[in-house]
C-alpha cells in the first residue's frame, strides 16, 4: 500500500488550525459555509464531471458556462470574461500570443512573472525590457511608470503591446491609467497581469477609497486576475477579461483553446461561479469586513517595537501606491530577517506567503477575519519581546539585479547545459527564477555577469529554491 505522501500531509496540515497569510483567498471551508455553499463541499466528489449534455464546453460556451462568464463581466465591468482553469499563467500567455504576432516585439515589465517569460519561447517573441522603479529602503522592486514605458515604446515602436503586473507581489500599484494614455496614444495594447489584484474592483466598488483602482477602471485592454489568489475560488482558477475592441476576441479565443486543458475541471469553474455569487450578493459586507480588519492590524502594528510595516496607513512618511491587503513586514530592527521571522509565526500557528531578504509578505484574502489579524498581531508582539537583537545589515534582495540593466541580446535558439561557474559571459537561454515570487532573476537574452553567477549561487547555498539551475549545478545558454 502506498504511504499517500500528499493526502496524509494535507489533512496533517488541515487538522493544525494554522492562520493562512497565504493563497489561496477563501482560506478554507468557512467561507462557503457561511453563505450556503456546504452541500457542494460535501458533494465536491459527485460534481466532478466532464462536458455531458446540458454542462456547456468552455471552448464554445453556449449555455452555463457562458452565464457564469457573462456574470464575471457584470461584476468587473468589461465587455467579455473568460473562466481560466490554468490559473493567470495561462491567460496571459494567450492573451500574449494573441496580441503578438510571431517574431516580433513585446514591451514588458523587467519584474514580470515567469508565465510571460514563457510566452516568449512558445511564441517566439522578442522582448523590450520596461524596468520598475526601485524602492532603495527594503530593496524590492515597486512601480512601472508612465515615462519609462514612453521610453520603450519611443526606442522599439515596432514592438505590438505591453505587459506589466499591477499590483506586483508586494502590493505596489503602477499607474494604469497614465500608462493606458501613454500606450493607446501608440496604438498599441495594453495587457495587464492583475493576478494579485483581482479583488481591487471590489474594494472600490463597496466605497473604499482609499484602495488603488483596478486595471479594468483604468482602461487596460486585457486584464488576467488570479480571482484564487485573494478572493474566494479554488486555486488554479482564474478570469481573463477583455476590456476593449483592441484585440479580437476570436483570436483570444483561439489562443485561450490551444493553452488551457482540454479537460476542464468543473470543480475549479464551479469555484468561480460561487465566487462570483458571494461577491454578487455579500460584496459591500465582504470589503469593508475585510478592510476593518486590515486597518486594525495596520494600527496595531505601528505600537510593535522592532516592526515596520511598508505603506503603513497610519505612517505619514510612507507614500506607496500599496494594495494594503498585502502585509510586508520587516523586523530586521529586532535582529531577524525574513526566513527567521517566518520560521518563529510558523512554530505559533501561522504561515506567510514569501520571504525576501529582510522582507516577509504576508498575503490577507476574502477569507481572512479581525481574528486572524488579532492572532498575527499577538504573535508578533511576542516575537518582538523574545527578540532584542541589533539592526543588521539587509539581506540582498533578489530583485536588486533590476537596477543593473544586464546587456540585452536576441533569444538563444540553440542552446546547451554547462556549470553555473562557468556561465559569466554567456547569454541565458532559459530563466533562473528564485521561487517564489516567480520573477526571473536572470532573463532569456540576458548577458550573465560574475556578480550574477555568485549572487545564484549564494541563494542556492542558503537553501534557497531556484528554478532554472538543475541538480548538478548547470544553467542554460546561448550554444
Amino acid at each position: 500500500m502506498t504511504n499517500l505522501p500528499i493526502h496524509n500531509f494535507l489533512l496533517h496540515h488541515a487538522k493544525k488550525q494554522t492562520v493562512s497569510f497565504h493563497m489561496p483567498g477563501h482560506k478554507g471551508s468557512a467561507i462557503y459555509k457561511r453563505f450556503g455553499f456546504e452541500p457542494f463541499l460535501q458533494k465536491i466528489m459527485d460534481c466532478d464531471i466532464t462536458e455531458i449534455p446540458g454542462a456547456d464546453n468552455l471552448f464554445q460556451t453556449e449555455g452555463i458556462l457562458k452565464a457564469a462568464q457573462e456574470n464575471y463581466a457584470n461584476l468587473y465591468g468589461v465587455k467579455r470574461s473568460y473562466l481560466l482553469i490554468n490559473g493567470t499563467s495561462g491567460g496571459v500567455i494567450a492573451a500574449i500570443m494573441a496580441s503578438v504576432p510571431k517574431g516580433k516585439k513585446l514591451i514588458m515589465a523587467r519584474n514580470s512573472h515567469k508565465a510571460i517569460f514563457n510566452a516568449l519561447v512558445l511564441a517566439d517573441i522578442q522582448p523590450v525590457y520596461a524596468y520598475p522603479e526601485m524602492i532603495h529602503e527594503y530593496g524590492i522592486s515597486g512601480e512601472i511608470t508612465a515615462h519609462e514605458i514612453e521610453r520603450c515604446i519611443r526606442e522599439n515602436p515596432e514592438a505590438e503591446a505591453v505587459i506589466l503586473p499591477s499590483p506586483n507581489y508586494y502590493g505596489i500599484c503602477s499607474d494604469i491609467r497614465a500608462i493606458a494614455d501613454v500606450v493607446h496614444a501608440h496604438g498599441k495594447i495594453l495587457i495587464v497581469d492583475q493576478a494579485h489584484g483581482a479583488h481591487l474592483k471590489f474594494f472600490r466598488d463597496a466605497g473604499c477609497t482609499d484602495m488603488p483602482e483596478s486595471a479594468e477602471e483604468q482602461g487596460a485592454d486585457i486584464i488576467v486576475n488570479s480571482v484564487h489568489k485573494t478572493l474566494a475560488s479554488f486555486t488554479q482558477s482564474a478570469v481573463l477579461n477583455l476590456n476593449s475592441d483592441r484585440v479580437d476576441r476570436y483570436t483570444l479565443e483561439d489562443k485561450l483553446q490551444m493553452i488551457q486543458s482540454t479537460s476542464p475541471s468543473y470543480l475549479l469553474m464551479a469555484s468561480l461561479d460561487i465566487n462570483a455569487a458571494i461577491l454578487d450578493q455579500h460584496k459591500d459586507q465582504l470589503m469593508h469586513e475585510w478592510h476593518d480588519a486590515l486597518l486594525y492590524f495596520y494600527k496595531e502594528a505601528g505600537n510593535i517595537p522592532g516592526l515596520v510595516v511598508i505603506g503603513n496607513p497610519f505612517d505619514a512618511k510612507e507614500s506607496i501606491n500599496l494594495d494594503i491587503t498585502k502585509l510586508n513586514l520587516d523586523m530586521s530592527d529586532a535582529g531577524l530577517d525574513a526566513a527567521e521571522l517566518e520560521e518563529l509565526l510558523i512554530a505559533k500557528g501561522i504561515y506567510a506567503e514569501l520571504t525576501t531578504g529582510n522582507i516577509l509578505m504576508c498575503m490577507t484574502g476574502i477569507g481572512n477575519t479581525r481574528q486572524h489579524m488579532e492572532r498575527l498581531i499577538a504573535a508578533l508582539t511576542a516575537i518582538s519581546r523574545e527578540h532584542t537583537g541589533t539592526a543588521r545589515t539587509p539581506k540582498k534582495s533578489v530583485n536588486t539585479v533590476f537596477e543593473e540593466k544586464l546587456e540585452l541580446f536576441p533569444i538563444p535558439k540553440n542552446k546547451e547545459r554547462i556549470p553555473l561557474e562557468q556561465g559569466a559571459g554567456r547569454i541565458c537561454a532559459s530563466s533562473i527564477i528564485p521561487y517564489p515570487p516567480g520573477i526571473p532573476f536572470i532573463c532569456p537574452g540576458e548577458k550573465l555577469t560574475e556578480q550574477v553567477i555568485l549572487y545564484i549561487k549564494t541563494l542556492r547555498e542558503s537553501g534557497e529554491k531556484v528554478i532554472g539551475v538543475n541538480e548538478r549545478g548547470e544553467i542554460t545558454v546561448g550554444k
